[in-house]
């Protein structure tokens, strides 16, 4: 019975190390933008 248990939280440990690789896979794929810098005249406030 308890080599049941093992084997169970084998499986568990090896679907949450998947899960958690994909995961981060993914992340590192996203391409993060940047909003552009604002030109010189939208930098100072009109007078």
């Amino acid at each position: 019975m308890i080599l049941f248990w093992i084997i169970v939280g084998i499986l568990i440990t090896g679907a949450v190390l998947a899960v958690s690789l994909v995961t981060t896979s993914k992340a590192y794929d996203y391409k993060h933008e940047v909003d552009p810098l604002p030109s010189r005249e939208e930098e100072q406030p009109h007078q």
